[in-house]
């Protein structure tokens, strides 16, 4: 193949000038005339030294329909019904020279075919206008031989669909930004939340976590989520700044304040421990052990330190309790260990009291039970687990003898007796009462009041006869 630029040997030279004449199609202009007009706004393209790029066969078969070559290796391509100069390709076939320019036009078509369909498919129209504008003026400049009215149809019929892939875009990019700016927006909300907690009922733990939880969301959302614009960047940052300072703020105050509460409850408790572990080793049992429930009274109205603390303190202030109450048991123990002999004789002493029951002599039971009393006093004193046992046992005999010496008296009592008396008399009348009232009943037919007098009547008489018992209990 010839190299472009240098002539063959024997190439008939191209004519001077063509004669005007009426624009051509395609396929009237015979390859050997002329051209009806050179242009004169676009230079010639000639090839370069290196081997050109050819279009197929195919596609030069087809660029044969929109344009021509001269002798001379000018070629032509018609727009509009008019010869546009593509370039030149000299010393080369005509096949070569049209493949040489339909190549041109197969590349932008190419190019123009993928736009189409990156727009088809939704793809990222960031440089899409410009890429149609950057291809349009490579059409526009007419250095390529094709359909170049049909490629510039379909450049132009991307515009606006690129157009409407943008305003999608940016639809879809204001909607996801709206998304962006809510969940910042609950992220500060939330923080603010729990900046405005009352620091005395605040769950610090929790809190804290949560809250950093909150800055960890915020550094997700500003790395992996749209720009929301510096204005609302600002202000939601300014917010959510402001609400970590002020929990921040609250919590140093609140645990500063509590080391202090802690303090202070320390020493205060320390003085109780110390007052405790002086009396530790008392042995006025009674005043001692008052003393230690009037301490333990103090204790718990004391605040309270840190946990650790009053742990400590507390192991110590039980500790002094301890040493007292186990020396108060132990002397106690001894104690009732000597007065194991004196329960068994007050146990022989219930026994003889308890048998003096049920009382049948009066004068008798009460002789036995006072030398029984006499000899419980000089038994001495019993072990104090046994103590209430022994004395409520006691206690028991001693009741049922008062009683039985109660109702005696009670008996024998002047008023008793003429009470009843006086009862007995006042219902012997009633009765002689509602018998003549039966009687009348009766003898008139009055059958309703004759059964009502008759109940009344049998309810005196019992009562009579139950007064007359006691009457006779008491004589």
């Amino acid at each position: 193949m010839p190299k472009p630029g240098v002539p063959r040997p024997g190439a008939p030279a191209a004519p001077a000038q063509a004669s005007p004449g009426p624009a051509p199609t395609p396929a009237a202009v015979p390859p050997s005339a002329a051209p009806a007009a050179t242009p004169s706004v676009t230079p010639a393209a000639t090839p370069s030294a290196a081997a050109p790029a050819l279009a197929s066969p195919e596609s030069v078969a087809r660029a044969r329909a929109f344009g021509r070559v001269t002798e001379d290796g000018h070629v032509y391509v018609v727009v509009d019904g008019e010869e546009v100069l593509c370039g030149q390709f000299p010393d080369a076939t005509e096949d070569e020279a049209l493949g040489y320019f339909a190549r041109k036009f197969d590349d932008v078509e190419a190019q123009v075919a993928l736009l189409e369909q990156r727009v088809a498919a939704g793809a990222p129209s960031a440089d899409m206008q410009s890429t149609v504008d950057h291809l349009a003026e490579q059409v526009g400049q007419r250095k390529m031989l094709g359909d170049v009215k049909a490629l510039e149809s379909r450049l132009e019929a991307l515009r606006p669909a690129i157009r409407e892939l943008e305003a999608a875009e940016r639809a879809a990019h204001e909607a996801q930004r709206a998304q962006n700016v809510a969940a910042r927006e609950a992220i500060v909300a939330e923080a603010e939340q729990i900046a405005a907690q009352d620091p005395q009922r605040t769950q610090w733990k929790q809190s804290s976590a949560r809250m950093a939880e909150l800055f960890d969301q915020w550094k997700t959302h500003q790395k992996s989520g749209i720009r929301l614009g510096r204005a609302a960047e600002d202000a939601l940052w300014k917010r959510f700044r402001t609400a970590r300072t002020t929990f921040d703020r609250h919590r140093r105050a609140f645990f500063s304040q509590l080391d202090a509460d802690n303090s202070e409850a320390k020493k205060a408790k320390e003085a109780l421990i110390a007052e405790a572990e002086a009396l530790s080793g008392s042995t006025d049992w009674g005043a001692t052990a008052a003393e230690y429930r009037r301490l333990m009274d103090r204790w718990k109205e004391s605040k309270r330190a840190s946990k650790k603390d009053d742990d400590a303190l507390w192991a110590r202030f039980r500790a002094a309790q301890d040493t007292f109450f186990a020396a108060r048991k132990a002397d106690n123990d001894r104690i009732d260990e000597e007065f194991e002999g004196n329960l068994a004789v007050k146990e022989q002493l219930l026994a003889e009291a308890k048998a003096l029951l049920p009382v049948t002599d009066l004068k008798a039971a009460k002789r036995a039970l006072g030398d029984i009393l006499d000899r419980w006093e000089q038994a001495g004193k019993v072990p104090r687990a046994h103590m209430r046992r022994v004395e409520a046992e006691l206690r028991t005999v001693e009741d049922a003898v008062r009683q039985v010496e109660d109702e005696k008296w009670q008996r024998s009592n002047p008023e008793t007796k003429a009470r009843s008396n006086s009862m007995l008399t006042q219902l012997e009348s009633k009765i002689e009462d509602q018998e003549d009232a039966l009687a009348r009943a009766q003898a008139t037919g009055d059958t309703k009041r004759a059964a009502k007098l008759e109940g009344e009547l049998a309810t005196s008489r019992q009562w009579l006869e139950t007064l007359r018992r006691s009457a006779a209990d008491l004589r």
